[in-house]
């Protein structure tokens, strides 16, 4: 088959809301939050069981998602209980300006023609 046909990769989970379907009910936002919420919860687990602090990576949050809630996501993942943190985003300086409010360090990056150049506001 040139692929493989079983394995964890897929097994299809079925989350709900009040008995709904996520994946068939919530809107596109309410899916993107719920899925941060699993990599929150698997990051507080893995940090439990393993007694280190995992890196988080954050893929594109503000697809789907409103200003008010990626802003409240930030301020909850520049506490001290997270460690390092990996964020991709489309817009160069958004996520710089957004965690000027907060006494987080922060290095931001843009990849231009395979190189890294650093970004400031």
């Amino acid at each position: 088959m040139e692929y493989t046909t079983v394995g964890i990769h897929k097994d299809d989970l079925e989350f709900t809301i009040n008995n709904y379907p996520i994946k068939k009910y919530a809107s596109q936002g309410q899916q993107k939050s719920f899925l941060i919420a699993l990599k929150l919860a698997q990051f507080d687990f893995i940090k439990n069981i393993k007694r280190i602090t995992p890196i988080l990576l954050l893929d594109d949050i503000y697809d789907k998602l409103d200003d008010l809630r990626v802003k409240q996501l930030m301020e909850l993942v520049s506490s001290d209980n997270f460690g390092q943190l990996f964020i991709t985003d489309t817009h160069p300086t958004r996520l710089v300006e957004l965690f000027q409010s907060t006494n987080a360090d922060l290095k931001a990056f843009k990849i231009e023609n395979g190189q890294a150049i650093e970004v400031t506001t």
